[in-house]
């Protein structure tokens, strides 16, 4: 479904992110000063290092013999050392995954790929958040219907319906920013207790104080190889990493799939207020014009919470020191969800960037019910001045025919009660856009300097609205 290329999930760039942080392992070996910076260096060059934070490439034919060997040991790391160790020269060769297990390599390499998927949804995100605050001032001022439970409601403007979803999108992608920012290495050794990397450190540099000091310098030094942070212990069993990155991305999905489902709902041909820019055809009758975009993120909305839904099962039965089963359960699921949401971030950014809004059909739908879209207005204001039972009157007048404004002028000393109270003319309160609160005030907040900042909180009513009800 993705729009756009998803290639930095495909297998060969996974495993390029193993090999990528096999070798970080080494250079942050080095730079703490335990393995020599030469044959670090020469290591790197042996093994494609490609540069800090970046994944090695050159590895595609071994992705065949590696995926029939992983099962064997449970993860492709397993079979995945072996052909480094060959590949490098026999004195460097114990360099390779020292002191590491399977699992810091598998959770590291899967961070760093999840980074990089991350920060592509995030730039896509952005441009979503871009067209969405160009489209919501543009229509700032024109009034629509707001619908609730599917039905006419009260008057509102499209330029508030759009900075709904600007709100939900700019939120969801401060999340994930606020996620990718935290996902750290994983370095912990067999059982989480960083042994085998202190052995090393003794092996090579002969004392317990100098070892343990090494050890606990290692894992920032990894990090900072790969880009990503430094974590607080070992998360091999302790998932919020994975989980609180699974709730970022359906956050994401989530946003996006309300400003789908109501473009979808908006483009029906019944009602016709916007349209894709470019809608997709029907192989059996050509006078349609699909909105192709909206159905595929809406597609996405479905399937990514269950997706984070397998995520939080596997943390939750991740057991002892190292899971069994559980952690071999994330693998695919994250980088299915990351698939999924990069996907549907593509979408929405073409979405949105060629959405088009027809100002004539929003209109005629404003009109359909022959005024009565302001009926709540007329219970509040009049129903004081004429009475509940009155007010059920003139609404089902309406309802059989009459005009609104008509019908409000023939009652009897409306006009005159009307104006002895201040309030506003039957005109004013006949008008659709006499009646949309502070939906103009909202979308200016949505739209203000540092409203991203501020986490979409809303702005203090602390002066009447022009269009608000007096008293």
């Amino acid at each position: 479904m993705s729009a756009g290329s998803d290639a930095v999930l495909a297998d060969a760039e996974v495993l390029g992110a193993l090999v990528a942080t096999e070798v970080a392992l080494v250079r942050a070996w080095a730079e703490i000063g335990v393995a020599p910076r030469a044959q670090a260096a020469e290591l790197s060059s042996a093994l494609g290092w490609s540069g800090t934070g970046e994944v090695c490439a050159g590895f595609d034919a071994w992705l065949p013999q590696l995926a029939a060997e992983a099962p064997g040991g449970g993860n492709p790391v397993i079979p995945l050392v072996p052909k480094l160790r060959d590949r490098t020269a026999p004195e460097l060769r114990h360099w390779v995954h020292r002191g590491a297990t399977s699992q810091d390599v598998l959770d590291s390499a899967l961070m760093l790929i999840a980074h990089r998927a991350g920060r592509e949804t995030l730039q896509r995100l952005r441009q979503t958040e871009t067209a969405l605050a160009q489209l919501a001032s543009t229509e700032r001022d024109r009034v629509a219907v707001a619908r609730t439970l599917t039905q006419h409601a009260v008057p509102t403007t499209f330029g508030l319906r759009v900075a709904g979803w600007l709100r939900g999108v700019r939120r969801a992608a401060d999340r994930l920013s606020g996620a990718l920012s935290e996902l750290p290495v994983q370095i912990a050794g067999a059982g989480g207790t960083m042994a085998g990397y202190v052995a090393v450190a003794r092996a090579e540099l002969g004392s317990d104080e100098c070892a343990v000091r090494a050890a606990g310098e290692l894992p920032a030094a990894f990090a900072a190889e790969l880009g990503l942070a430094t974590p607080d212990g070992s998360w091999h069993t302790v998932r919020w990493p994975i989980t609180e990155l699974g709730d970022a991305l359906v956050q994401c999905v989530d946003a996006l799939g309300v400003l789908a489902a109501d473009v979808a709902t908006l483009s029906r041909t019944e009602i016709g207020e916007v349209a894709e820019s470019r809608g997709g055809g029907s192989s059996a009758m050509p006078q349609k014009r699909n909105p192709a975009h909206s159905v595929l993120i809406r597609s996405a909305a479905i399937r990514a919470p269950h997706l984070a839904a397998t995520l939080h099962a596997a943390a939750a039965l991740a057991v002892d020191e190292r899971p069994d089963g559980a952690w071999h359960a994330e693998w695919q699921t994250l980088r299915e969800l990351l698939r999924v949401t990069l996907g549907a971030s593509a979408h929405a950014a073409e979405l949105t960037a060629g959405l088009a809004v027809d100002t004539d059909a929003i209109a005629r739908n404003l009109g359909m019910t022959n005024g009565l879209i302001v009926a709540e207005r007329l219970s509040i204001v009049l129903g004081a001045i004429i009475g509940a039972e009155r007010v059920s009157d003139i609404v089902s007048r309406v309802r059989d025919g009459a005009g609104l404004a008509d019908a409000l002028h023939a009652e009897p000393g409306l006009a005159d009660a009307l104006a002895a109270r201040g309030g506003p003319t039957i005109a004013q309160l006949a008008d659709p856009a006499q009646y949309v609160g502070l939906a103009h005030r909202f979308v200016d907040h949505a739209l203000a300097p540092g409203a991203a900042q501020e986490g979409g909180a809303r702005p203090a009513a602390d002066a009447p609205a022009p269009t608000e009800e007096p008293g």
